[in-house]
Protein backbone atom coordinates (compact mmCIF):
# COMPACT_ATOMS: atom_id res chain seq x y z
CA UNK A 1 0.00 0.00 0.00
CA UNK A 2 2.64 2.22 1.08
CA UNK A 3 4.23 1.45 -2.71
CA UNK A 4 1.07 3.03 -4.08
CA UNK A 5 0.69 5.39 -2.19
CA UNK A 6 4.59 6.26 -2.95
CA UNK A 7 3.97 6.50 -6.87
CA UNK A 8 0.74 8.07 -6.56
CA UNK A 9 2.59 11.36 -4.83
CA UNK A 10 5.65 10.68 -7.17
CA UNK A 11 3.18 10.66 -10.29
CA UNK A 12 1.38 14.07 -9.35
CA UNK A 13 4.69 15.81 -8.33
CA UNK A 14 5.90 14.84 -12.22
CA UNK A 15 2.70 15.88 -13.90
CA UNK A 16 2.37 19.09 -11.98
CA UNK A 17 6.02 20.04 -13.41
CA UNK A 18 4.55 19.06 -16.45
CA UNK A 19 1.64 21.41 -15.86
CA UNK A 20 3.94 24.40 -14.86
CA UNK A 21 6.35 24.12 -17.58
CA UNK A 22 4.45 23.69 -20.42
CA UNK A 23 1.31 25.86 -21.57
CA UNK A 24 -0.76 23.31 -23.36
CA UNK A 25 -1.12 21.49 -20.72
CA UNK A 26 -3.27 22.69 -18.61
CA UNK A 27 -4.74 21.75 -15.10
CA UNK A 28 -8.01 23.88 -14.26
CA UNK A 29 -9.64 24.54 -10.64
CA UNK A 30 -10.53 26.93 -8.07
CA UNK A 31 -8.38 26.71 -5.46
CA UNK A 32 -5.29 25.71 -4.68
CA UNK A 33 -6.44 22.48 -2.56
CA UNK A 34 -8.57 22.17 -5.09
CA UNK A 35 -6.33 21.84 -8.09
CA UNK A 36 -3.80 19.77 -5.74
CA UNK A 37 -7.22 17.15 -5.22
CA UNK A 38 -7.73 17.29 -8.95
CA UNK A 39 -3.58 16.36 -9.71
CA UNK A 40 -4.00 13.48 -7.32
CA UNK A 41 -7.31 12.53 -9.09
CA UNK A 42 -5.06 12.82 -12.33
CA UNK A 43 -2.28 10.57 -10.99
CA UNK A 44 -4.23 7.99 -10.15
CA UNK A 45 -6.10 7.63 -13.59
CA UNK A 46 -2.35 8.34 -15.08
CA UNK A 47 -1.04 5.20 -12.90
CA UNK A 48 -4.38 3.61 -13.66
CA UNK A 49 -3.48 3.57 -17.81
CA UNK A 50 -0.15 2.99 -16.96
CA UNK A 51 -1.16 -0.25 -15.25
CA UNK A 52 -3.65 -1.31 -17.80
CA UNK A 53 -2.68 0.15 -21.01
CA UNK A 54 0.82 0.61 -21.27
CA UNK A 55 1.65 -3.12 -21.08
CA UNK A 56 -0.82 -4.31 -23.49
CA UNK A 57 0.59 -1.53 -26.15
CA UNK A 58 4.04 -2.38 -25.33
CA UNK A 59 3.56 -5.25 -26.28
CA UNK A 60 1.69 -5.42 -29.86
CA UNK A 61 4.75 -2.61 -30.32
CA UNK A 62 7.23 -4.86 -29.73
CA UNK A 63 9.08 -4.74 -32.92
CA UNK A 64 9.35 -1.14 -33.23
CA UNK A 65 11.07 -1.24 -29.72
CA UNK A 66 13.59 -3.15 -31.14
CA UNK A 67 13.52 -1.18 -34.72
CA UNK A 68 13.78 1.88 -32.74
CA UNK A 69 16.19 0.79 -29.91
CA UNK A 70 13.53 1.99 -27.36
CA UNK A 71 12.94 5.55 -29.02
CA UNK A 72 9.64 4.59 -29.51
CA UNK A 73 9.11 4.96 -25.60
CA UNK A 74 8.61 8.29 -26.28
CA UNK A 75 5.42 7.75 -28.31
CA UNK A 76 3.83 5.33 -26.00
CA UNK A 77 4.52 7.70 -23.17
CA UNK A 78 2.78 10.27 -25.33
CA UNK A 79 -0.16 8.34 -25.83
CA UNK A 80 -0.69 7.23 -22.17
CA UNK A 81 -0.71 11.21 -21.58
CA UNK A 82 -3.13 11.70 -24.14
CA UNK A 83 -5.41 8.69 -23.18
CA UNK A 84 -5.17 10.24 -19.90
CA UNK A 85 -6.45 13.78 -20.73
CA UNK A 86 -9.16 11.66 -22.85
CA UNK A 87 -10.57 9.74 -19.82
CA UNK A 88 -10.29 13.17 -17.33
CA UNK A 89 -12.32 14.44 -19.78
CA UNK A 90 -14.93 12.10 -19.28
CA UNK A 91 -14.68 11.84 -15.63
CA UNK A 92 -15.24 15.90 -15.93
CA UNK A 93 -11.35 16.25 -14.51
CA UNK A 94 -9.76 19.44 -15.09
CA UNK A 95 -6.99 18.36 -17.13
CA UNK A 96 -6.33 18.54 -20.55
CA UNK A 97 -3.50 17.55 -22.89
CA UNK A 98 -3.67 19.79 -25.96
CA UNK A 99 -1.59 18.22 -29.40
CA UNK A 100 0.58 15.09 -29.77
CA UNK A 101 4.33 16.74 -29.86
CA UNK A 102 3.34 18.40 -26.45
CA UNK A 103 1.77 14.95 -25.19
CA UNK A 104 5.65 13.98 -26.30
CA UNK A 105 7.37 16.85 -24.41
CA UNK A 106 5.09 16.57 -21.58
CA UNK A 107 5.36 12.39 -21.48
CA UNK A 108 9.09 13.22 -21.38
CA UNK A 109 8.58 15.53 -18.74
CA UNK A 110 6.86 13.21 -16.39
CA UNK A 111 8.78 10.49 -16.72
CA UNK A 112 12.05 12.11 -15.86
CA UNK A 113 10.71 13.61 -12.84
CA UNK A 114 8.81 10.87 -11.92
CA UNK A 115 11.99 8.51 -12.06
CA UNK A 116 13.98 11.28 -10.05
CA UNK A 117 10.72 11.48 -7.31
CA UNK A 118 10.93 7.78 -6.99
CA UNK A 119 14.63 8.12 -5.96
CA UNK A 120 14.04 10.45 -3.43
CA UNK A 121 11.03 9.44 -1.52
CA UNK A 122 11.10 6.90 0.40
CA UNK A 123 9.74 3.32 -0.65
CA UNK A 124 8.98 -0.55 0.53
CA UNK A 125 12.57 -1.40 -0.84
Amino acid sequence: MKNFVVKTIANAGALAVAVWLLDKITLTGGSTARKAGTLIAVALVFGLVNVLVKPVVKLLTLPLFVLTLGLITLVVNALMLLLTSWVCGRLDLGFHVEGFWTAVVGGLIVSVVAWALHIVLPDED
